[in-house]
């Protein structure tokens, strides 16, 4: 490993109480690291007392190896294997973990979309899609399976059936039993279609006319939020690759909690994933230096 960092030389003087000529003709050339370690081979107490005191002050890490600087924590970072990066990402503000998403392509955005828990990827959706365009940018054969779904309770199916226009409710049954259907009102109509055998019942909801399919789904959808989860994860990101772009998806993403976001990104290569991690609080990168990466340290000084 070689790191190299930009540090605060006047204020490495100042702490060790070395002359302005020693430091002209004696260390010259040489970097803050080079010149601790000179001077503690010398016996001067105050480089010795530094040098242990970089492995637990971190006030004095970030001023002398200027973390305040991105580059300098950039330098740091770049040197470090995956694993090592992937501790910082605990750490990070939301926003600058959602930064990181920009690094990826669409494709891979919406596949990783496609991995999330189902109320992750449907809050996600809920971000750039109202409920009642859900249902209309759905295709039929995804409203089939949330209207034949088990996990619907059918009297609450019934419940919602009543709120179709009468005419439709007597062209379901008559689609299934071939027989017409004499006037009757709603309620009527929904018990009979609820007295159908199974395999009826459950080509009369399927055959529904398009609109009224949609505000059935819509109707039951808005009283039980969790039933869009019933949809495929790969019929919402079809949609969302035909209607959103990239910066639209990456700001709907926010909305995913933090924990799955660092799963994400540790899929980022180890240049991407340290400049992403550049972001970060100085402070915080630097508790998280001391407490996780004494060695990085260690190697710094030893340099």
């Amino acid at each position: 490993m070689s790191i190299i960092i930009d540090s605060d030389i006047s204020f490495l003087v100042s702490k060790l109480n070395i002359s302005e000529v020693k430091l002209q003709e004696d260390y010259a050339d040489m970097s803050t690291e080079e010149i601790i370690k000179a001077e503690a081979s010398q016996g001067n107490q105050a480089a010795i007392q530094l040098a242990n005191e970089l492995l637990n002050n971190v006030e004095l890490v970030m001023e002398l190896f200027k973390l305040a600087d991105p580059n300098n924590r950039y330098m740091i970072l770049s040197e470090m294997s995956a694993l090592q990066l992937q501790t910082f990402l605990p750490l990070m503000d939301e926003k600058d973990l959602n930064y990181g998403l920009n690094f990826f392509t669409q494709d891979k955005l919406l596949k990783m979309l496609e991995e999330l828990p189902p109320e992750q990827l449907v809050n996600t959706v809920f971000e750039m899609f109202s409920k009642e365009e859900v249902v209309r940018l759905l295709p039929d054969e995804q409203l089939d399976k949330f209207l034949t779904s088990t996990d619907i309770d059918k009297d609450k199916m019934l419940k919602h059936l009543k709120s179709i226009p009468e005419e439709y409710l007597a062209q379901m049954l008559e689609s299934v039993t071939g027989e017409q259907v004499q006037k009757m009102n709603s309620i009527d109509l929904t018990k009979q279609i609820g007295q159908l055998n199974p395999l009826e019942y459950k080509d009369a909801l399927t055959g529904m006319q398009p609109a009224q399919k949609q505000q059935l789904v819509l109707s039951l959808g808005k009283e039980h939020e969790d039933w869009f989860q019933l949809f495929d994860a790969h019929a919402y990101t079809k949609m969302i690759n035909t209607y959103k772009e990239k910066p639209e998806v990456v700001k709907a993403m926010n909305v995913i909690e933090p924990e799955y976001i660092q799963k994400m990104l540790k899929e980022l290569p180890n240049d991407l994933l340290s400049f992403v991690i550049t972001q970060m609080d100085p402070q915080d990168f630097a508790e998280n230096l001391m407490d996780k990466h004494p060695e990085i340290i260690a190697e710094i000084i030893m340099k």
